[in-house]
């Protein structure tokens, strides 16, 4: 501490490459304060810094660290605080270019494992990443208001927001008591049948379409009496809501009466949720894959022969490839990778999907001869996927009765409340055609594809990964279009799946190994070894969130660099 202070004072209006002496670790009175890069000017991205504390220090109990819900939730509370409090300072200090800011990363609704701050299970120790801008006028240091900002107001923000003694009790426990919960409910899903579970009370309806919060005034969620079930929760508690069973659920309605909003908050429930989100208690099975269709997508040798065969160009769907896919095309591709990638239970909402890669009714299957289309639709696949494979769905319709006979459960959202109509629906299913279920089976799901090095990675000097918020990562000139993967819910999940996608290149494509291999493999690294695993010399960045293995599929699958 000291000799920062030395050096700072020495460092005064001075060039401002002059603060690269600044880079290393200083013992403060609480925590180490680590300068681990600094900018190179005042324009360029803020430098990065992070601390490091013992348990001694922060004083955590290890209770809410070695289980790992747990300690994920303390560690989304802690940087939530540590947020709260870092940008009261931010700008405070003065200068040119982003002089004085102070950042780390901002959470969402979803509590997400993030390498901002981990917390080890083994021994306690913490360690927080954030960003500073290095104070200057022009380019000449202000190394005065930089001081001000490394020995004022971050001695501070630490003090008020990672020290056991500081904080807020209640709200801690409360917030550990929900992860509890959460993970009660999830393990209660299999044992009970369940795929998803939505409680009473719950808010689902958010306040924008660019602001997650909920909705005031919206209506709390009220289960029907035919699928309501009671879980247990710790401490004799237990709780009350909607359980979807594994099969084949259909979400019909009128428009506007909250189909599309029960099906993405059961998307959303794949991830737990912060206490006041009004979805903490809607957990969604960890495998639920949400699909769509999705023209323009690159496909690269996959086979979607299952859904789409004879094609009239004679174009093989064994091996399927095409730089701009079409609905349907699209939306075969998105189904089967998910299946490829374990999902156990399949959500679709009509609305973004092919309507041929969906149904054909009774007539036009009529008019047009089987031997003439070339697309099988979902809707005869819908019953065999879960019969053979255990693969379950929950399908929002709102056009087509065709659902009704293939369905197990039938759900009519009604003024944002749920009405069982399995009994009424079944019986006017009746009185129309049946949906021709096809009767083959297909052949086994598996992936046989090797991937090779692209080049124009590996080749380079430098690699270059950026993410576009939710919408896109690229690596060097190649950019992978994610916004409609729609799971992926933050920036720094698109950061690390670039940085994954740099690691697969690098150290895992070469032409021998399955991508299946190479891409499970990696995971696995991931969750064996943490950020490190994907980051060079230890040297973690402070902005990478998990994701799950479903995702990292999916921006594989989207890469047109794949080489194969």
């Amino acid at each position: 501490m000291n000799k920062l202070e030395q050096l700072l004072n020495q460092n005064d209006h001075k060039p401002y490459p002059a603060y690269k002496s600044l880079k290393g670790r200083y013992t403060f009175p609480t925590y180490i304060l680590s300068i681990d890069h600094v900018q190179g000017d005042p324009f360029a991205a803020p430098s990065s810094l992070s601390i490091r504390m013992s348990l001694k220090q922060h004083g955590f109990p290890m209770e809410y660290i070695q289980e790992p819900h747990r300690r994920i939730m303390l560690q989304d509370h802690l940087l939530r605080l540590f947020h709260r409090e870092l940008i009261r300072y931010s700008h405070k200090a003065g200068g040119s270019g982003k002089s004085g800011t102070l950042s780390v990363s901002t959470c969402g609704q979803e509590v997400l494992e993030r390498s901002a701050l981990v917390i080890s299970p083994s021994d306690g120790s913490l360690i927080l990443r954030f960003s500073a801008g290095f104070p200057a006028a022009g380019r000449t240091t202000l190394a005065m208001e930089l001081k001000k900002m490394l020995f004022d107001f971050v001695p501070l923000t630490v003090a008020k927001s990672l020290r056991y003694n500081a904080i807020n009790k209640e709200e801690l426990t409360k917030c550990i008591l929900l992860s509890d919960d959460q993970k009660a409910i999830r393990e209660q899903l299999k044992e009970n049948g369940l795929i998803a579970f939505v409680a009473n009370g719950s808010v689902l309806p958010r306040k924008s379409g660019v602001d997650d919060r909920p909705m005031a005034d919206a209506v709390p969620f009220k289960s029907t009496k035919e699928d309501e079930v009671t879980l247990n929760l710790p401490g004799n508690r237990s709780i009350t809501g909607l359980g979807i069973r594994s099969g084949i659920t259909l979400i019909v309605g009128g428009g506007y009466h909250g189909k599309s909003t029960l099906l993405k908050a059961l998307e959303r429930g794949v991830y737990d949720h912060i206490p006041g989100d009004g979805r903490e208690y809607v957990i969604t099975e960890c495998t639920a894959v949400k699909l769509r269709a999705e023209d323009g997508r690159s496909i690269k040798q996959l086979d979607i022969s299952v859904f789409i065969r004879n094609l009239p160009n004679g174009k093989d769907t064994v091996k399927f490839s095409t730089e701009d896919a079409s609905g349907s095309t699209s939306q075969a591709a998105n189904t089967v990778e998910a299946i490829l990638s374990g999902s156990k239970t399949l959500l679709i909402d009509e609305d973004t999907s092919a309507t041929n890669f969906m149904v054909r009714d009774a007539l036009m299957h009529k008019v047009i001869h089987p031997g003439e289309e070339p697309i099988i639709p979902f809707i005869s696949r819908m019953r065999g996927l879960y019969e053979d494979l255990g693969i379950s769905t929950i399908l929002v319709a709102g056009s087509s009765g065709a659902f009704f006979e293939v369905s197990d459960t039938i759900i009519q959202m009604k003024e944002y409340n749920p009405v069982n109509i399995t009994e009424t629906a079944k019986k006017a299913a009746k009185d129309f055609p049946d949906s021709f279920k096809e009767t083959d089976k297909p052949a086994p799901w598996t992936d046989r594809r090797l991937p090779f090095p692209n080049s124009n990675v590996t080749k380079s000097r430098k690699v270059k990964v950026r993410g576009s918020g939710t919408d896109s990562v690229s690596i060097n000139h190649e950019s992978v279009e994610l916004r409609f993967v729609e799971q992926v819910v933050d920036n720094e999940q698109t950061n690390l799946l670039g940085a994954m996608l740099r690691t697969l290149e690098e150290k895992h494509f070469n032409g021998r190994t399955p991508l299946t291999e190479c891409v499970n493999g990696l995971y696995e690294k991931l969750k064996t070894d943490g950020f490190s695993a994907v980051c060079s010399q230890g040297n973690i960045p402070g902005n990478y969130a998990f994701v799950r293995i479903h995702e990292l599929w999916a921006m594989v699958n989207r890469y047109r660099g794949l080489k194969l």
